[in-house]
């Protein structure tokens, strides 16, 4: 069994598209991977006999031999970026000239592969729709991948596939990386990250994203999956492991910028954190 970062795509095509509802957007499957980013909805994607609402941002993610439809209105097409690859093989690559089968014909190709790819627990775990709305930068590489993919000259095919590799690994990381999706709780998170210094109460917090203590505290721990002092403190003590490793301030000047009022409990932090004092910390980065 391989893991993801094993995976070597080879991307055969990427194009924009608009689905207006027509004959080849039936029943059918492809005998490559392919992934179709939606700029809009609503409509609807037909999988494995499973039907999934279409929004704006929306990601279909399809393994080869997989039976699906797309269910889009004549009267509000849908523009999308569409990317087939190959996942395993880079040598005899079949996405540049990829093959789909329509409904009622038989589901099957002369050269089918399938059998022959490795099992991958990381692929499998991804889901086939998933909403890009909180990922913009994962939208926008799928952008930029498509245009790269017909401007490019020199070094296309590396170029390109090498990015679809980085891709796979963030997709991955957003599938199973808890999101904050309150937008109280990402505004916040967003301060926090910049000002992690910032010694506000909770109270102070809650008030900020007008909710009360305790409703607050629950929302901020349903939502990251740590109190919010907590949350805090890691952002506090990886501001401090830059500043050791990316300046020359002392640490006793470090601790002052974190709005410590001695260097003896920031010590005692980071050495917790860290396994590590600040200065040996700066010692053996």
């Amino acid at each position: 069994m391989k893991r993801l970062h094993e995976v070597e795509p080879y991307v055969g095509d990427a194009l924009p598209y608009l689905y207006d509802g027509g004959y080849e957007e039936k029943l059918r499957v492809c005998n490559v991977f392919a992934f179709h980013l939606f700029n809009d909805g609503p409509g609807e994607m037909e999988i494995d006999g499973m039907k999934h609402p279409i929004g704006p941002k929306t990601l279909v993610f399809l393994r080869p031999n997989q039976p699906h439809a797309f269910h889009i209105d004549a009267k509000h097409p849908l523009s999308s970026y569409n990317i087939y690859c190959d996942l395993w093989d880079k040598e005899n690559p079949l996405s540049g000239n990829r093959a789909f089968v329509y409904a009622p014909a038989p589901f099957s190709f002369e050269t089918n592969r399938q059998a022959a790819m490795p099992t991958c627990a990381d692929l499998d775990s991804l889901p086939s729709v998933f909403s890009l709305q909180s990922h913009p930068w994962l939208y926008e590489s799928i952008v930029q991948l498509t245009r790269l993919f017909h401007d490019t000259f020199y070094y296309r095919d590396e170029l390109v596939s090498g990015l679809m590799q980085s891709w796979l690994l963030g997709w991955y990381n957003a599938v199973h990386s808890r999101q904050p999706t309150d937008y109280r709780i990402v505004r916040l998170l967003a301060y926090l990250n910049e000002n992690p210094e910032e010694r506000a109460s909770i109270d102070e917090w809650a008030a900020s994203c007008g909710m009360k203590r305790s409703y607050f505290h629950a929302l901020f721990q349903r939502e990251t999956g740590m109190a919010p002092k907590a949350y805090q403190h890691k952002l506090l003590m990886r501001r401090a492991a830059n500043l050791l490793q990316e300046s020359e301030l002392t640490v006793t000047a470090i601790a002052d910028r974190l709005g410590y009022t001695s260097i003896h409990p920031f010590t005692r932090h980071f050495t917790a954190a860290y396994g590590a004092s600040p200065r040996q910390f700066r010692l053996n980065r």
